[in-house]
């Protein structure tokens, strides 16, 4: 039985270059594609592919992310393969984060590609580079070690809050406008937290709120 797969990418000149590559294959088929995420989403309700092949960024639809959280829980059982251009730390923690099954570069050989459907559908991970997989692998052995357990602590619920909205992509301005705070009270706070968290850049930010649950897809 072909393993059957969705695919969305908000060019359709890479929806049909991916068709093409997937159609090929002795045991895939292509049943549907869509332009953004809420398409995704749409789609994959009404016919339950085994696979969703989905790109990170369809503007100006719904991200990949937001129909990525939104498809796992509606539908559990889908598996999601990120295929983005984003190599970067903060895109593979989030894209996990919302229930992704794989993440691989646009940029991968074919046979890559490939590969990572397989792998997916058979109830795997799979992770692209493969110098991704010794990330994951030392920020699950920090998780349970129990690394930085005291630090969050320190953190007042307030910076608990703005950690966690930072970690999920809002700008200063953003958090400002939601909490009801001046951008600069929103700066102030960031610059405690990484203090108090011992961090330096905006990824290590995102890592540390995975490890401790504080990413959120709505």
């Amino acid at each position: 039985m072909s393993i059957r797969v969705l695919i969305a990418d908000d060019h359709a000149v890479v929806r049909s270059g991916l068709s093409m590559l997937i159609n090929a294959q002795p045991d895939m088929e292509v049943v549907e594609s869509a332009a953004d995420g809420r398409e995704a989403f749409d789609k994959t309700l009404a016919i339950k592919p085994d696979i969703v092949v989905m790109d990170i960024s369809m503007p100006p639809g719904e991200s990949g992310l937001s129909a990525t959280a939104r498809i796992k829980d509606a539908a559990p059982d889908v598996h999601i393969l990120i295929l983005t251009m984003h190599d970067d730390e903060e895109y593979l923690f989030r894209v996990l984060q919302a229930g992704a099954s794989g993440y691989i570069l646009k940029s991968a050989p074919d046979f890559d590609l490939i590969t990572a459907i397989r792998q997916v559908h058979s109830g795997a991970a799979y992770l692209y580079p493969s110098a991704t997989k010794s990330l994951i692998q030392e920020f699950l052995q920090r998780v349970q070690n129990g690394e930085d357990q005291g630090k969050f602590d320190v953190l007042t619920d307030r910076e608990r809050e703005i950690l966690s909205l930072i970690a999920r992509g809002y700008s200063n301005k953003e958090i400002a406008e939601q909490l009801i705070l001046s951008v600069k009270t929103i700066e102030t706070h960031k610059t405690k937290i990484m203090e108090k968290l011992h961090l330096k850049t905006r990824p290590e930010l995102v890592r540390y709120a995975a490890k401790k649950g504080l990413l959120e897809f709505e």
